[in-house]
């Protein structure tokens, strides 16, 4: 029922004009007990007196009345497309009217309407005053429920915005926003509670967080722009970092952003448009010669010689040899198992010769240790290699040669002696021959033979252009014995 509209009379005033918790709950048209809070809360003026118990003013009543009658209620465009459709004029039917429940039963009825949903009071057979809440859910259905905590139109009113508020936020691109904060303050709780929780490479996440801290210092998450990512990404160009660094720290801004949307922190992606920088020219082709493979081998100490032997003879990444252990090496079958692979799935390379005899010998010097290149001094495995690397190849005069050049000097070689490129992408690990495809490489001395064939005569029963294209003999027949040439799928190999 709303109180400003309900009937100011009331029968019993006592003689000294005040009223009783009873009286003033009729008036209202609420539960004493909602009377009571309220006086607990100090929102109604109470009058305490000897023999008196809590009376109430009538003059002050209606001056709270009022005072809640013209409190702001919150503007309907803050709540979403959750606003109810205008009551309709058609008189309701029979059906509408009918039914045997609470609210068919009710003797009277006051609704009140606030654009994003509304709540009406009945009264029950026995009496009791129930408030109702109507609206809508996300999905559009319309809810109408009794509220049971709601004994005034003050609590209903509360109930409703919360059950409005608590639809609005399950709407599709609902915002959720947490407040602002900082860049470097989401950075900390991006490496604390994401990256290291699900990726290896969390370190360098860190590392390059820290590094953008000084460009974005006292920059809040929702200041940054498209333009102020991009000059930060010239900043690390400018700073001396190759375009593959400067895409690593774009890629980590773009993850980082998009969980802070997900986390209600943002609503847009300030780095969801800004394309990588082509790489293509920072590919890096280094194959290590025979020659500099017995100079770098004869200048290293024994344990770096045999990392080394490793990464030739397998093609495994430095961190992949580092954390091998001895039960993923079988000697007897010859094979070798890499589990922590930078794809996520395991991969079985075959063991040569050379390299069984290696191992085996490293096995037969090991000190109990499951890791196959542990630390002496930790027992743990070695975390890196790369210093003693570049010292050992400045010694012997090998200039630009990196430790990972040592995997493309395997894929490179296998390509060299026949092998296919499926083969050499499995035994890599790679998802495409794409990337397979950048072994594969042309020295001076290979081009030039190839262009020297050229001037060679063509030799009495070669075969013609055309039967090089179509796959047959000299004389015409189709290597496919007992089938006709198709031109189409003559030439393709059946195994």
């Amino acid at each position: 029922m709303e109180l400003v509209g309900i009937a100011r009379t009331i029968g019993n005033i006592s003689s000294q004009g005040l009223l009783s918790v009873k009286e003033v709950a009729s008036y209202l048209g609420v539960s004493p007990c909602t009377i009571y809070r309220l006086e607990k809360k100090g929102e109604i003026p109470t009058i305490r007196g000897s023999g008196l118990g809590i009376r109430f003013k009538k003059e002050e009543v209606d001056a709270w009345l009022e005072k809640e009658r013209t409190r702001p209620l919150p503007c309907p465009s803050d709540l979403g497309g959750l606003t109810m459709a205008p009551r309709s004029t058609k008189k309701r039917s029979h059906d509408e009217k009918g039914g045997t429940g609470e609210m068919a039963k009710a003797n009277s009825k006051t609704r009140l309407n606030f654009g994003y949903g509304a709540i009406y009071q009945r009264k029950t057979r026995d009496g009791r005053i129930r408030w109702y809440l109507d609206y809508r859910e996300a999905e559009g259905k319309r809810i109408q429920r009794v509220e049971d905590g709601a004994f005034s139109r003050e609590e209903a009113e509360t109930a409703l915005r919360k059950a409005v508020f608590a639809e609005t936020a399950r709407m599709p691109g609902a915002s959720r926003r947490r407040g602002r904060i900082k860049l470097i303050e989401f950075s900390q709780i991006f490496i604390g509670d994401y990256a290291r929780n699900v990726k290896r490479s969390w370190r360098s996440d860190k590392s390059r967080l820290g590094i953008l801290g000084l460009f974005f210092k006292d920059i809040y998450l929702d200041e940054v722009t498209p333009l102020m990512i991009q000059k930060c990404l010239a900043w690390r160009l400018n700073s001396g970092n190759s375009k593959s660094s400067a895409n690593r720290y774009l890629a980590l801004l773009k993850k980082m952003f998009s969980l802070a949307i997900e986390e209600g922190y943002l609503e847009t992606n300030p780095a969801a448009n800004i394309k990588k920088s082509s790489e293509k020219d920072r590919l890096k082709e280094r194959v290590l010669t025979e020659d500099e493979e017995a100079r770098l081998k004869s200048a290293s100490y024994p344990v770096l010689r045999s990392i080394i032997s490793v990464a030739l003879h397998t093609g495994m990444r430095l961190q992949e040899i580092l954390s091998l252990r001895w039960e993923q090496v079988d000697l007897n079958e010859m094979t070798l198992t890499v589990e922590r692979t930078k794809s996520g799935k395991p991969r079985t390379i075959p063991l040569n010769a050379a390299l069984q005899d290696e191992l085996s010998r490293l096995k037969g010097q090991d000190g109990q240790s499951p890791y196959v290149f542990p630390n002496p001094k930790t027992g743990k495995p070695l975390t890196t290699v790369k210093t003693a690397f570049v010292a050992t190849c400045r010694r012997v005069g090998i200039a630009g040669l990196r430790f990972h050049d040592l995997r493309h000097t395997f894929g490179s070689r296998l390509v060299e002696r026949g092998v296919d490129i499926e083969t050499v992408r499995s035994l890599l690990g790679h998802a495409s021959i794409a990337v397979t495809q950048r072994y594969i490489h042309s020295t001076d001395e290979r081009r030039r033979t190839a262009v020297d064939r050229l001037a060679e005569k063509t030799p009495i029963g070669a075969p013609n252009r055309a039967n090089l294209l179509h796959g047959c003999d000299t004389a015409g027949k189709s290597r496919l014995a007992g089938k006709p040439e198709n031109p189409v799928t003559s030439g393709i190999s059946t195994n």
